[in-house]
């Protein structure tokens, strides 16, 4: 059997060789990679909030939320949330992927079916693998291919397992929306329960700023559905959110509920006070969506290939690995922070640029990325055109 460095070794090397490297590198320059979409990371209230929880309730929380972690902070932030979703309860997770794995692990039974979109987050596909339920992968967004999957599988007695539906609202790579009306259709036709992963779209739309569920008006078709609280809300961790008997087996069953230390105290108080600065400036959701269609036009007038949509997500396609590396380094030496993204979290050949756009940005911040990215694309195109 081969020594385990020296596997390692070869696999870092082929994975150097793929051009597929990944550091860390900490922010610098102007924002236009993170999910912070309205700026509430750093907002003053959401600070001062956290820091006053920290003085009250100190650091840390000592233990899971069964053992000695529970505080009455995450039991009102909870309700709270569950309310401004339009469901009957919620129940807090350490983060997204533990969210996801956790619902996904503790309903999908051997027995049942799952329909997943094939460009659903890795965190959704993870938790499916732990389900034991049979899963059936489908196009992109594609409703007749789903309604034909669902004809095919359905069930003829009713004894037989579940179905469920799988989607992200915003996918977090592409941009673009999940239909979810239709999606919602489809499963009353059906008798399949839907879950939506809000991620990206969690405190950005809606009127009340509560996600695409809520603009979709189809709260009462989702089953669960899970909303992080580390992008736009700015905080950390995510709520699962549904019917109170659904949340009320998941602090029986998910594992990454039960056996996970409870958050920090205060990251409670900090959620608080977010879900109070979306309320009272909806403008900060306004000019995030203003600033995003204004990047979108400049990027098509500038003949640069990205995908058509209304999203805070614009990614800009390179395909070849190195050369969405080669651009990044170029816009992140000018100030803008900007980073490539690349396969396995993106399909093989479609390598690029994921921007996400906030509230903090400014139109010459925008006027001036689009410069930059033409230059370095033009740049990269004459050195190409040499070379060979």
């Amino acid at each position: 059997m081969a020594d385990l460095e020296q596997r390692t070794r070869l696999a870092l090397d082929e994975i150097e060789a793929k051009g597929l490297t990944r550091k860390l590198r900490r922010p610098a320059g102007i924002d236009l990679s993170s999910n912070d979409y309205l700026g509430l990371a750093d907002h003053r209230l959401v600070r001062a909030a956290m820091a006053q929880a920290v003085l009250h309730e100190g650091v840390g929380s000592t233990g899971s939320r069964l053992l000695r972690g529970e505080r009455a902070g995450f039991a009102q932030i909870e309700e709270r949330f569950a309310a401004w979703k339009g469901n009957e309860a919620s129940l807090y997770f350490s983060s997204g992927y533990a969210a996801n794995l956790g619902v996904l692990s503790t309903f999908l039974e051997e027995g049942d079916v799952v329909f997943s979109d094939e460009l659903n987050h890795a965190s959704l596909i993870d938790g499916m693998r732990l389900g034991r339920a049979r899963r059936v992968i489908f196009p992109h967004c594609d409703v007749t291919a789903l309604r034909s999957l669902l004809g095919s599988t359905r069930r003829s007695e009713p004894g037989e397992g579940q179905r469920f539906l799988v989607t992200e609202s915003l996918f977090s790579m592409d941009g673009d929306i999940a239909p979810l009306a239709e999606y919602a259709e489809l499963c009353r036709e059906t008798d399949t329960r839907l879950i939506v992963d809000e991620a990206h779209a969690v405190g950005v739309y809606g009127e009340r700023g509560s996600g695409l569920i809520e603009r979709s008006g189809i709260d009462a078709d989702v089953f669960l559905s899970v909303n992080t609280a580390g992008k736009a809300l700015g905080v950390s961790g995510a709520f699962v959110a549904g019917p109170r008997w659904a949340i009320d087996f998941l602090v029986q069953r998910a594992r990454t509920f039960v056996f996970t230390t409870a958050s920090p105290p205060s990251v409670a108080a900090a959620i608080d006070a977010a879900l109070n600065v979306i309320a009272e400036q909806p403008e900060l959701r306004a000019k995030t969506l203003v600033f995003a269609r204004r990047l979108r036009t400049l990027l098509s007038e500038a003949g640069i290939r990205g995908t058509d949509g209304e999203s805070q997500i614009i990614p800009i396609f390179l395909g070849d690995n190195e050369r969405a590396v080669e651009v990044a380094t170029v816009l992140q030496q000018e100030g803008f922070d900007v980073r490539a993204i690349r396969p396995p979290t993106v399909p093989e050949g479609t390598a690029r640029l994921r921007i996400s756009v906030n509230a903090k940005l400014h139109e010459a911040d925008l006027e001036a990325f689009v410069a930059l990215v033409v230059a370095a694309l033009a740049e990269k195109v004459a050195c190409g055109a040499a070379s060979s």
